[in-house]
């Protein structure tokens, strides 16, 4: 079976749906998760705590927003960026994969667009019909957004306001344009670029996503 279009992969419960997939023989979640715990190895063998250790510091700091943990962790132990985001992600349970789990890529997308944010749909879909052109790549939902990859994430796209859509790029070394929002190093994303409207999903924006799709192969 050839597969030149994106199709679902069940998950073993029943209808519901993990991910969306376009090459045949990959176990996305799989690769997923072992690369998560991986790094989450890494950082235990990085601060020489384990899990349960650094669960208690996080408790004992009195924190609870994601990013104020997540800096605290960068002051109190010297992790970077990544790390410390994956680690506050991992205690809290709260990353993007977990809450999107079960559901279908439909249902995901209409929580994604819902209630004022049900105008970006357009743009959601306009991208989507230009990247499917480029080849065979993985579609994974999460909560607020959807990630896109290969053998690495290459883009994120999803609304992050009620009136400001996102499309987040993994490429190198592009040429500096006023669209490009250069993003701190261990960010998800190099490059993040502000889409107001489907008119805007341009072949310049296309050429930039090409360059990061490339690369992820």
């Amino acid at each position: 079976m050839d597969y030149t279009r994106p199709i679902t992969i069940p998950s073993g419960r029943g209808s519901r749906m993990l991910v969306i997939i376009f090459k045949k023989g990959a176990d996305v979640m799989t690769s997923l998760n072992k690369a998560v715990q991986t790094q989450l190895e890494n950082i235990q063998k990085k601060t020489g705590k384990s899990l349960d250790e650094l669960s208690s510091i996080i408790r004992k700091s009195g924190l609870t927003k994601h990013g104020e943990i997540r800096d605290y962790l960068k002051s109190e132990l010297g992790l970077g960026h990544g790390d410390a985001n994956a680690l506050v992600h991992a205690i809290l349970q709260s990353d993007g994969q977990r809450a999107a789990e079960g559901k279908s890529e439909e249902a995901v997308l209409d929580e994604i667009y819902s209630g004022a944010k049900v105008h970006m749909r357009p743009i959601h879909e306009k991208l989507m019909k230009e990247i499917n052109k480029l080849g065979e790549f993985e579609v994974a939902p999460k909560k607020g957004y959807v990630s896109l990859r290969r053998k690495k994430q290459f883009a994120m796209i999803g609304p992050k306001t009620n009136t400001r859509f996102e499309v987040g790029i993994n490429a190198r070394d592009l040429a500096k344009n006023a669209r490009l929002l250069e993003q701190p190093k261990g960010s998800m994303c190099n490059y993040i670029i502000n889409v107001s409207d489907a008119k805007e999903v341009d072949s310049e924006l296309v050429a930039w996503i090409k360059s990061a799709y490339e690369g992820a192969g």
